[in-house]
């Protein structure tokens, strides 16, 4: 069948009321982003649905591009009729007859927007529905388990016509819930915290701590493809490298073993606030995960939280680690954070860190070094790459030069 269009179905974004109009331009902004490899189509954005007119493009890659779009609730590659009975007969009839199988049934489901069309909903169901069962020998009705089923829907400017009902990746369009800044570490969970975080319509720019030489090249290189797959959703994504190593040596010369897991994770959080009032973000998301290690603790988190009050997201913070890996899986991010590379998080692990931490006692240790400048230089040699799926990053310090 030659679809010359695919009507996209808003879902949750049609419960937004007076700010519909401001989740459909993002969610339009999305879908202009995602189909860019596609020269030809043009995006028509309604209230209540939108369109992508085909001109001639690849309908299934087309259709492979927007089910990973978050705002979008379903999908249906469609044709456009005019308002002429016979002309409508024959393209419900080319519809049916190109995905019919011996044996299938169908079904007629009219929507009558256009109340001063010539036939009403029972009316379209004995007309259509008529004209396939004379001329598809075999066919046979099922209103209630159908295997076709033939959608016309009546505007005041056309009709449509589908059949296929294809389920999109629901959520929010990214960027309608503001901006926040994800803790990138390379494991598995902070990826999948990111997706999550984005299906909520929250843009994110990521921030990752970087401490070589005990940190390899091929360790950032492995958080870049990470931001490379995530960046799949909105075309681009920021990736802050926070140069990580002084501190963290001073970290392990000044602190007791014990506690310098929490003292260094109180001052990614502090960095990665400096970050984000630079960035004008709104929140900090990370890929915790309650009691999965000794940071991850209610008492950690407690300690840890002290040093701000920008709210933290944790979106996986009661989820089962085997549904985190099934979510990684299928991102496609499982296979990179799997590979056998140290990050800051890895290196210099105390034997025994503290599950309960006392605020107290962490600020006692930390007042014996003056970790305000080290914290401030940290922030001050971040450098910013701006990466693209499948492409090269593109550094700030670049337009340097």
């Amino acid at each position: 069948m030659n679809y010359d269009r695919i009507l996209i179905r808003y879902g949750e974004i049609s419960t937004k009321g007076r700010n519909r109009k401001k989740f459909v331009d993002k969610l339009r902004k999305s879908v202009r982003i995602a189909l860019a490899p596609f020269p030809k189509i043009k995006i028509r954005a309604e209230r209540d649905r939108m369109y992508v007119l085909v001109n001639g493009e690849n309908v299934e890659e087309i259709i492979k591009s927007l089910k990973n779009i978050f705002g979008i609730q379903s999908l249906s590659p469609a044709i456009r009729v005019e308002r002429d009975l016979e002309q409508m007969k024959e393209a419900a009839l080319s519809l049916v007859r190109s995905l019919y199988k011996v044996g299938q049934t169908f079904k007629i489901s009219p929507k009558r927007s256009d109340k001063s069309f010539e036939l009403d909903t029972a009316g379209i169901n004995h007309t259509f529905g008529g004209h396939i069962l004379e001329n598809i020998p075999g066919i046979k009705v099922d209103v209630k388990n159908p295997d076709i089923n033939l959608k016309i829907e009546v505007l005041a400017e056309a009709i449509y016509m589908s059949c296929e009902n294809i389920l999109g990746a629901g959520g929010l369009p990214v960027g309608s819930s503001g901006k926040a800044m994800l803790m990138l570490s390379g494991g598995i969970d902070s990826p999948v915290a990111g997706y999550l975080t984005m299906k909520r319509g929250v843009e994110i720019e990521a921030v990752h701590f970087f401490s070589p030489p005990y940190t390899s090249e091929r360790s950032k290189e492995k958080v870049i493809d990470l931001t490379k797959k995530l960046s799949e959703i909105f075309g681009s994504m920021k990736l802050h490298i926070v140069p990580f190593t002084t501190i963290q040596q001073t970290i392990k010369e000044q602190i007791p073993e014990n506690y310098s897991m929490t003292t260094t994770r109180r001052f990614m959080l502090r960095i990665t606030d400096e970050i984000r009032k630079k960035q004008e973000a709104l929140a900090i998301i990370t890929g915790d995960n309650l009691g999965q290690v000794a940071s991850q603790t209610l008492e950690s988190m407690y300690a840890i939280n002290e040093v701000t009050n920008t709210p933290i997201l944790r979106p996986l913070l009661t989820m089962d680690k085997n549904d985190i890996i099934k979510i990684a899986k299928e991102l496609d991010t499982y296979d990179i954070s799997i590979r056998p590379f140290e990050d800051c998080c890895t290196i210099f692990v105390p034997s025994s860190p503290k599950t309960k931490p006392k605020r107290e006692k962490v600020q006692h240790y930390e007042s014996f070094h003056d970790f305000d400048s080290l914290i401030e230089e940290a922030v001050k040699n971040t450098e910013t790459l701006t990466i693209k799926p499948d492409s090269k990053q593109v550094s700030d310090f670049d337009d340097l030069f």
